[in-house]
C-alpha cells in the first residue's frame, strides 16, 4: 500500500503545473521559495507526487550552517582519517612555506662586488649554493611524496563519507512517512540521492582538502611575511593591504551567486521529476498523441534550467578572475616597494624574492577558494537538500504494547473517526465501523467517498484527526507499527513487483520461506500453472514492475505473496478491477481461498465481486450510510441499490 488513494479522495491536490494546461506560466524563484516555506506546492492544493510546481522544498539552511553540518558529518565518518590527513597537510604546507625562504638563501649566496679596477663582478658562494640546492631537492621530493599520500587519504575519506551519506539518506527515505513521499516529487527525491550526493562527493574530494590546506597556507604565509619583513615593517602593511578588498568582493559576489546555485538544484530536481513522470506515463502520452506537448513541457523546464545554469556558471566564473586581478595588483605593489627598500639597503634581493613568493602564497588560497566557489556552492545547495531529508521527522511509532502477531485475531473497531488529508477538507466525518474476526467486509461507495482512506488509517499510513481505532480492543496507537503491519497483507489494484525472479517476488511475503512453501502459495493463488509454463519457471526474471507478464498474472503473484505471508487481516483494494472477466474468475477463486478464516476487507467498484460478503458497508460523504448483506441492501433501495442499478439495471435499459 503506497498511500495513493485509488479513488481520487481529497488528498492534497497536485500543485504541479498541468502538463497540458493551455495557460502555462513561468514560476518565479519567489514562488518556489514560498512553496518551500509553506510545505506545499503552489496552486490550490498541496504538492502532488510529481511535477515542477508541486515540488515541496524545505526552507534552505544558511550556507555557514550547512557547511558546519557537513564538516561534522565528515568527522563522524572518518575521524582517524581526518587526523592523519591534517598531519600530512600540516607537513605538506610546511614544505611549501619553507621553500621561498630557502630560495632566498640561495639567491643571497650570489652577490655583486667590485674588482680592483672598479668593474662589477658576480661573487658566488659555491658551498652555500650546493648546500641550499640540496636542501631544496629534499624539500621538493618530500613535498611530492606527502602530496601523493594526501591525495590517497583524501580520496578514501571522501568516498567513505559519501558512502555513509548515501546509505543514511536511503535509510531515511525508507522510513519516511507515507505522507512525505505522497507530497514530494519522486524525481526530486531521486535527484537528491544521485545528483546532490555526487555534488557533495566532488566537493569533499576536490574542495574540502583544498580549503583546509588553504587555511594552513594562509596562516603560515602571514607568519613568514612578518618574519621576512622585520627589517622593513612597512612591507607587512603593503603585502596585506589588498586583503580587505578581497574579502569584500568575495562576500558581494557570493551573495549574487548563491541564489542561482540553489535555484539550479531546485530546477534540476524538477526536471528529473518530469522525466520520471513522462517515462512512467509514456503509454498514456502516446495513446493521446500528446508527444509534442510532453516535449514542449520538458523543453520549458529544461530552458529554465539552462538559463539558470548560465547565470550560475557566469557568476561562478567571475570570482576567479577578480581574485587573480587583486593578486596581481598585490604582486605589483610588493615588487615595486620591495625594490625601493632594497635600494635603500633595508632588505636583500633574497628577501624580496621570499616576500613576493609569500605574498603569492598568501593570496593564492583566497584565489583557490574563489576558483572552486562554484563547486562549493553547488555542493552546499545539494547538502541543504540532503540534510532537509535527513533532519525531517521520521514515521512516528508510539506503540508500546507487548501484543504479538500471533495474539492478533482481527477484530477492528472504528469509532467516530475524523480524518482529512488537507486541513479543513474532511474525508471521513465521525465514521463508525465494526469488523469481527473472520468476517468478509466489503466497503463500497462512490469515487472520493473515503473507502481507501479507511485502509490507510487501519494500516497507519496516515493517522486519524479524531475518534479511535482499536484492534482486538487495543488502541491502534499502542500497537508497534511493525507488529501491526506484519499482521496485515494487502493486494492492490496496481500490483507492485520488483526486478527479480518470480520466486523472490512471492517470497517477499515471507523471506525465510522454502521453495516448497513458495510453490504451495502459488498453487493456492492459481499462479503455479502459468509459472510452470515459463521457460525458467520460478527463476524467471521479471522486468521493471513485472511488465513482461500480463496484468492478471501480476495480480496472481501478488495474491501468492499475500498467501505466503499468512496474514491475520487481509485487505483487497480493487484487486480485480483492471483484468478481464475470465482472469477475474481465477483471481476471485484464489482470493476466496486466501480469505478463509481471516478478517477480510474488500474495497470494490464491481459489485458483482462482493455479493457473498458477510457485510457490505456503504460509505458516502465520509461516513457509513448503510450496512448489511447483498439481498437486504437491495430490498432497502438505498445508496447500495442506486450503485447496483447504475452498474446493472442501467446497462439493461
Amino acid at each position: 500500500m503506497n498511500g495513493h488513494d485509488s479513488e481520487n479522495e481529497k488528498k492534497p491536490a497536485s500543485g504541479k503545473k498541468n502538463l497540458y494546461h493551455a495557460e502555462r506560466r513561468e514560476m518565479s524563484m519567489d514562488e518556489l521559495r514560498a512553496a518551500q516555506n509553506s510545505g506545499r506546492g503552489p496552486g490550490p492544493g498541496g504538492g502532488g507526487p510529481r511535477g515542477r510546481g508541486g515540488m515541496i522544498r524545505e526552507k534552505p539552511k544558511d550556507t555557514k550552517g550547512t557547511i558546519l553540518k557537513l564538516v561534522r558529518y565528515i568527522g563522524k565518518s572518518g575521524g582517524a582519517l581526518i587526523l592523519v590527513l591534517l598531519i600530512i597537510m600540516l607537513f605538506t604546507t610546511a614544505t611549501t612555506l619553507v621553500t621561498p625562504k630557502v630560495e632566498g638563501k640561495l639567491i643571497d649566496c650570489m652577490t655583486l662586488g667590485k674588482r680592483d679596477d672598479g668593474t662589477v663582478q658576480l661573487l658566488v658562494n659555491f658551498d652555500g649554493v650546493m648546500f641550499w640546492l640540496g636542501v631544496m631537492a629534499v624539500i621538493y621530493i618530500l613535498n611530492c611524496v606527502l602530496s601523493l599520500i594526501q591525495t590517497l587519504v583524501s580520496a578514501r575519506l571522501s568516498q567513505w563519507t559519501v558512502y555513509r551519506l548515501r546509505s543514511d539518506l536511503f535509510r531515511k527515505i525508507e522510513y519516511l512517512p507515507i505522507k512525505y513521499t505522497d507530497t514530494h516529487p519522486h524525481g526530486d527525491l531521486m535527484s537528491r540521492m544521485t545528483n546532490d550526493v555526487d555534488n557533495v562527493s566532488n566537493a569533499i574530494s576536490q574542495s574540502i582538502t583544498s580549503l583546509i590546506s588553504s587555511v594552513l597556507t594562509l596562516i603560515g604565509a602571514f607568519v613568514m611575511i612578518i618574519v621576512s619583513c622585520l627589517k622593513a615593517p612597512l612591507m607587512i602593511v603593503i603585502t596585506i593591504c589588498t586583503i580587505p578588498l578581497t574579502f569584500f568582493l568575495s562576500a558581494m559576489l557570493s551573495k549574487f551567486m548563491r541564489k542561482y546555485f540553489v535555484e539550479r538544484q531546485v530546477l534540476l530536481g524538477s526536471m528529473n521529476s518530469q522525466i520520471e513522470e513522462m517515462v512512467t506515463g509514456h503509454k498514456t502520452v502516446m495513446a493521446y498523441g500528446k508527444e509534442e506537448m510532453a516535449i514542449d513541457a520538458f523543453v520549458e523546464v529544461s530552458e529554465d534550467f539552462r538559463k539558470c545554469s548560465i547565470k550560475a556558471n557566469v557568476w561562478g566564473g567571475v570570482m576567479g578572475p577578480v581574485m587573480n586581478v587583486i593578486s596581481n595588483l598585490n604582486y605589483l605593489l610588493v615588487a615595486a616597494f620591495g625594490g625601493y627598500f632594497c635600494l635603500k639597503g633595508m632588505i636583500s634581493v633574497g628577501d624580496i624574492n621570499a616576500i613576493l613568493k609569500y605574498s603569492q602564497q598568501f593570496s593564492f588560497p583566497i584565489s583557490q577558494i574563489a576558483n572552486q566557489f562554484a563547486t562549493i556552492l553547488t555542493a552546499v545547495a545539494g547538502a541543504e537538500r540532503i540534510f532537509a531529508i535527513l533532519e525531517s521527522d521520521g514515521e512516528p511509532d508510539e506503540g508500546k504494547s507487548a501484543i504479538t502477531v500471533d495474539d492478533i485475531k482481527g477484530n477492528i473497531e472504528l469509532r467516530g473517526v475524523d480524518f482529512s488529508y488537507v486541513k479543513g477538507e474532511q474525508v471521513l466525518k465521525g465514521l463508525n465501523l465494526s469488523v469481527k474476526h473472520g468476517q468478509k467486509i466489503a466497503i463500497v461507495g462512490a469515487t472520493g467517498s473515503g473507502k481507501t482512506t479507511i485502509v490507510n488509517l487501519i494500516t497507519r499510513f496516515y493517522d486519524i484527526d479524531g475518534g479511535s481505532i482499536t484492534l482486538d480492543g487495543v488502541d491502534l496507537y499502542d500497537i508497534p507499527k511493525k507488529t501491526l503491519r506484519s499482521a496485515i497483507a494487502i493486494v492492490l489494484q496496481d500490483t507492485v513487483l520488483f526486478s527479480d525472479t518470480i520466486g523472490a517476488n512471492i517470497r517477499y511475503g515471507k523471506l525465510d520461506a522454502t521453495d516448497d512453501e513458495v510453490r504451495a502459495a502459488a498453487e493456492t493463488a492459481n499462479a503455479h500453472s502459468f509459472i510452470s509454463r515459463l521457460p525458467d519457471g520460478y527463476n524467471t526474471m521479471l522486468a521493471e514492475s513485472g511488465s513482461n507478464i500480463s496484468q492478471g498474472q501480476r495480480q496472481l503473484l501478488s495474491i501468492a505473496r499475500a498467501v505466503l505471508a499468512d496474514p491475520k487481516i487481509l485487505i483487497l483494494d480493487e484487486a480485480t478491477s483492471s483484468v478481464d472477466t475470465r482472469t477475474e474468475m481465477h483471481i476471485q477463486e484464489a482470493m476466496y481461498k486466501l480469505m478463509e478464516g481471516r478478517t477480510s476487507l474488500i474495497i470494490a467498484h464491481r459489485l458483482s465481486t462482493i455479493r457473498d460478503a458477510d457485510v457490505i458497508v456503504v460509505i458516502s460523504d465520509g461516513h457509513v450510510v448503510e450496512a448489511g448483506n447483498h439481498e437486504g441492501l437491495l430490498e432497502a433501495k438505498g445508496e447500495y441499490y442506486k450503485l447496483y442499478q447504475s452498474q446493472f439495471a442501467g446497462f439493461a435499459t
